[in-house]
C-alpha cells in the first residue's frame, strides 16, 4: 500500500512543466496544478502536460489525487486565450475557427486528452477542490471519479455566457451527477455552485473546512487503497457501464465479473 501521509512536495516529480507536477508514492499519484499566481489558469500547454501525466503513470498507481496550489483549484481558461493575439505559440480562437472541420475536431480532441484518462478503470481519481473551479477548472474536477471540496469551493460553468460551450468532457459527468435540468441551468446561467449544494446535488462526495482538505483527501486515498486492486477495477467497470446497460445486461455483467473474481481468488485460470 502507498503512504498517503507523505507530502507530495517531498517526492521527486516524474513531471514538472507548464503548470503541472506529477509525483508518485507507490500506489498513490498526485497531480498538482502549480501556477497559483494565475489561479491555476489553463492553457493548451497545461493540457498537454496533464495528458502526459496520464501517460507517465506507473502501473503501480491505483489512486490519483488532483489538487491545485494556492487559494483556487483552477479559475478556468487563461484569459489571454480570449485576446486577439492569444497565447504565443498557440492558435488563437480565430485561428481555430478558420480550420476545416477535420482539423478543428482533431485540435479539440487533443485538448480533451487532458481530461479523459482520469476515469480509467485501473485507477480511482480524486479531485481536491478549493476556491474557484470555473469553466475548464470545473470540467477538470468533473473529469475525476470523486470530488472532495473545501467549504469555500465555487463551481461555475461560464462557457455558455462567453458564447462557446463546455467542450472539455464536462457535459457528460455533469448530467450524470445532477440530471439534465440542473445541468442545463448551471451551464446557461453560469451561476456559482457552493459546497453545500455540491454535496447535496452529488457534485461532491464530501465538504470540509479549507484547513482540513489535504488531511481529508489523504484519509480518503488511504480508504480507497485498502480494498484489493482487482476487485476495485471490476467494481468500477461495473458501475461505469451500468447506465448504458439494461437491467438484465447489468445482471449478466455482474455474474461475469464475479466469476472472474472467484476464479482469481481460487487460483484457477481462465
Amino acid at each position: 500500500m502507498a503512504s498517503p501521509e507523505k507530502d507530495p512536495a517531498s517526492l521527486v516529480p516524474l513531471l514538472d512543466q507548464d503548470g503541472v507536477r506529477l509525483t508518485v508514492d507507490d500506489a498513490l499519484a498526485t497531480v498538482t496544478l502549480t501556477n497559483p499566481a494565475k489561479r491555476n489558469a489553463q492553457s493548451p500547454a497545461l493540457w498537454r502536460a496533464l495528458a502526459e501525466a496520464g501517460r507517465l503513470l506507473p502501473g503501480s498507481v491505483r489512486v490519483v489525487v488532483l489538487r491545485g496550489e494556492g487559494k483556487s483549484f483552477s479559475a478556468g481558461l487563461d484569459r489571454q486565450m480570449f485576446t486577439p493575439e492569444g497565447i504565443e505559440g498557440e492558435p488563437t480562437f480565430v485561428d481555430l475557427a478558420r480550420r476545416d472541420d477535420a482539423e478543428l475536431d482533431a485540435t479539440i480532441a487533443g485538448y480533451q486528452e487532458a481530461f479523459t484518462w482520469w476515469r480509467r478503470n485501473d485507477i480511482v481519481s480524486v479531485a481536491a477542490v478549493q476556491g474557484h473551479a470555473i469553466g475548464a477548472g470545473f470540467q477538470l474536477a468533473l473529469a475525476c471519479d470523486l470530488r472532495v471540496v473545501a467549504h469555500d469551493v465555487q463551481f461555475a460553468m461560464r462557457e455558455t455566457a462567453l458564447g462557446i460551450v463546455p467542450d472539455l468532457t464536462g457535459t457528460h459527468p455533469l448530467v450524470e451527477l445532477v440530471g439534465y435540468a440542473r445541468a442545463l441551468e448551471i451551464c446557461v446561467t453560469g451561476r456559482f455552485v457552493q459546497a453545500e449544494e455540491a454535496v447535496s446535488s452529488g457534485l461532491a462526495n464530501i465538504a470540509v473546512p479549507v484547513e482540513e482538505l489535504d488531511g481529508t483527501v489523504r484519509d480518503f486515498a488511504a480508504a480507497l487503497l485498502a480494498a484489493p486492486r482487482d476487485a476495485v477495477v471490476e467494481t468500477k467497470a461495473l458501475l461505469r457501464g451500468a447506465a448504458g446497460r439494461a437491467y438484465d445486461e447489468q445482471r449478466a455483467a455482474e455474474r461475469q465479473a464475479q466469476a472472474r473474481r472467484l476464479r482469481d481468488l481460487a487460483g484457477i485460470g481462465e
